[in-house]
């Protein structure tokens, strides 16, 4: 029996219990929902908004491709993910509460420090991503990973839909700012309780990619993948469009906000739809990708975020609000899913992070741009902005599903 295998239930038990966890104290900063509602409070400026999206997007996304290249000459992945972890990423989200202290008094300074934090755990989060990402690779097989993964985040926004029941609760009962203190006190909390037990998993040791490259190097050795590999260049263009469609999933709260004059209990119940939503696709679809593979997942959620969109798009009534969450959950639930464990089945094991850094980089430097691009075209009209969205998502999810091979079958059949 393998070290994997014998360490296999514990490592699934801590795992499933740190995602748990961590996506439970996430739903208190969601940033589809809770913060562009804090950012309400402190601004009339859509710009801000425009701002999270940028930094949710390009900080996650941007710093992968940089981090993995120390990541593949790492035997332990646990060194960057916990080592680097505690600070870049659960430290930020404590100081992130402190500008909730001082929103009543100086909205201003609040802003300004919210978004500094926020800045912080966002690329934190990308810089440690492919450590995470490679770890979670080695410890479990490609036919189990859509299942661990998928029952992880069943059992996250599970908890994260009770979680929202507090949010809404918190939101009607307190006044702000201390309704925004106690949300972002929480879910600074839960996520370092998800780095404890992060950090009691059995890493096996693991092959290493030689650090003799120089940068140049490296460049060109990047440039050769997209060249040579197709499929792979396929599915980076393919979701390069989908991160430019998804440009407005920021403003549809501010929308609901400005059109129908919601409440902040609302916001909350929103968050709870989604989280439903989200519970129930991480099970079906983590099951599903474990055996039609992750590229069927993905597609779904691209389709469910298109119909949202279409909704949004020609709103009639407020109620109809729920459904667009229940969408969007669906697309979270397939992003988280499947959406990074399908580039991991493009490549060898210890190339995951280098694999899965350049499609996210790429993707987060056209992150960078598209929602600015969404703040001037919700300025004009959110019915314009939501369209353009739908379009490019439509266009997306085709190239997706008619252009791009699973590549699960594809190493298959080139193994044999």
């Amino acid at each position: 029996m393998t070290q994997k295998q014998q360490n296999y239930r514990w490592n699934f038990i801590v795992n499933l219990v740190d995602g748990a966890t961590f996506w439970f104290g996430f739903g208190f900063i969601s940033s589809t929902t809770i913060l562009p509602l804090f950012i309400s409070k402190l601004t009339t400026s859509l710009l801000p908004i425009g701002l999270v999206s940028v930094i949710a997007s390009a900080g996650w996304f941007l710093p992968q491709l940089f981090s993995a290249r120390i990541t593949e000459g790492i035997p332990k992945m646990k060194r960057i993910a916990i080592g680097w972890g505690i600070f870049l990423e659960r430290l930020p989200i404590w100081m992130m509460t402190l500008s909730a202290f001082i929103a009543g008094r100086s909205p201003t300074l609040a802003l300004v420090m919210f978004l500094i934090c926020y800045t912080w755990y966002s690329v934190g989060s990308g810089i440690v991503a492919p450590s995470w990402m490679g770890l979670i690779a080695k410890i479990f097989t490609p036919e189990k990973r859509g299942s661990f993964l998928g029952t992880t985040m069943f059992i996250g926004a599970g908890t994260g839909a009770l979680g929202s029941l507090v949010s809404a609760w918190l939101l009607e009962a307190w006044d702000f700012p201390k309704s925004f203190i106690a949300l972002f006190g929480i879910a600074a909390l839960f996520i370092t309780i998800s780095w404890i037990f992060l950090a009691l998993t059995r890493e096996p040791a693991g092959e290493v990619v030689p650090d003799s490259q120089d940068w140049h190097s490296y460049w060109k050795d990047l440039l050769r993948i997209l060249r040579e590999d197709q499929n792979y260049r396929r599915y980076v263009l393919s979701t390069v469009i989908i991160t430019v469609g998804a440009m407005g999933t920021g403003f549809i709260t501010i929308s609901a906000i400005q059109q129908f004059q919601i409440s902040d209990a609302s916001v909350g119940l929103y968050t709870l739809t989604m989280l439903i939503s989200q519970t129930v696709g991480n099970l079906v679809l983590g099951w599903m990708a474990d055996r039609f593979g992750h590229k069927l997942s993905v597609e779904i959620g691209v389709f469910a975020m298109l119909i949202a969109f279409l909704i949004a798009m020609f709103m009639p009534d407020p109620s109809l609000y729920f459904v667009v969450y229940a969408l969007l959950g669906i697309n979270i639930a397939s992003g988280v899913v499947s959406g990074m464990m399908v580039v991991w089945e493009f490549c060898e094991l210890p190339r995951v992070p280098t694999y899965a850094g350049l499609a996210n980089t790429t993707r987060g430097l056209f992150g960078l741009i598209a929602p600015l691009i969404a703040t001037q075209l919700a300025n004009f009209s959110y019915g314009l902005l939501f369209g353009i969205c739908a379009l490019l998502t439509l266009l997306g999810w085709a190239m997706l599903k008619f252009w791009v091979v699973e590549p699960r079958w594809r190493r298959e059949k080139t193994n044999k």
